[in-house]
């Protein structure tokens, strides 16, 4: 059985703390040999049933990225509309998305209707399958990280609509819209706690039945 050292786990924990969700990126290139070693973490992942429904879309030309940027800004603005008072004027104040700068992008959908794993784990609760996917995510973000990219996940989009505009099949369902690149800048604190949106809490609560 392998074993890890004590150097290895402060490592990783240190991995955590520093994995953020970024927004603002250099428009720098990813060299196309690290973005296909964050990659290889899909393949690495579990899944239900070794189902692997993670299906990834590439937004690489001009006319994809600017439909994807005006889902996000109609969704944004009837956001913005939700809130009122002093969480409307903060809300304004974040920068949810580094859609303008990211070198790349990824829309990463779950197919709910793969034969593959021949349904193993997902008669019951089907949602695993983007349950898999999200687990996916998170490992490629954590190698991405590792890689001194950086990752943000927006979800301010009309996921139909996405869909529809990327002509993928309707069994797919969004996951994720992530933006990778290099970091402007690097915290370990999550800019919605700098902004005063929220904070984190200090210890993990389980409950006892």
């Amino acid at each position: 059985m392998h074993k890890f050292t004590a150097e290895f786990r402060s490592e990783f924990v240190n991995l955590l703390k520093w994995r953020r969700d970024v927004r603002h990126f250099k428009t720098t290139p990813v060299p196309q040999d690290s973005l296909a070693e964050c990659l290889d973490a899909f393949r690495l992942s579990p899944s239900v049933g070794l189902s692997e429904p993670w299906r990834i879309v590439s937004l690489d030309t001009d006319a994809a990225r600017a439909k994807a940027y005006d889902n996000f800004q109609i969704q944004n603005d009837a956001a913005l509309a939700g809130y009122s008072g002093d969480k409307a004027k903060t809300y304004a104040s974040l920068k949810l998305a580094g859609m303008k700068e990211a070198p790349v992008q990824f829309a990463i959908f779950c197919d709910e209707e793969t034969e593959k794993g021949s349904g193993l784990g997902a008669a019951t609760m089907a949602e695993t399958r983007r349950y898999s996917v999200v687990s996916a995510i998170m490992s490629f973000w954590l190698v991405a990280r590792a890689y001194g990219l950086g990752v943000g996940w927006v979800s301010i989009l009309d996921a139909d609509q996405l869909r529809a505009d990327l002509g993928v099949p309707e069994s797919w369902s969004l996951v994720a819209y992530l933006c990778v690149g290099y970091p402007t800048e690097e915290s370990l604190q999550p800019e919605l706690e700098a902004k005063g949106w929220e904070e984190r809490a200090e210890t993990v609560d389980v409950m006892s039945r």
